[in-house]
């Protein structure tokens, strides 16, 4: 799985680190969605998905390698 996010697009709604802690954070001066790692392991797949569907601007893509 490869992760990409679009902080262009990021409204701030945090919900990518609710869902996803281990993979999304957000900025500390613009609260806009980071990645702490783009190509997260198997054991996160489910929490990625929940945060794709989860992000109400379409910030967050991925795909699988």
């Amino acid at each position: 799985m490869r992760i990409t996010v679009h902080p262009e697009v990021c409204i701030g709604a945090g919900q990518c680190v609710v869902a996803a802690d281990r993979v999304f954070d957000q900025g500390e001066e613009d609260g806009l969605v980071r990645l702490r790692t783009d190509r997260p392991g198997p054991a996160d797949a489910a929490h990625v998905r929940n945060a794709v569907d989860r992000c109400p601007s379409g910030a967050i893509e991925f795909t699988w390698d």
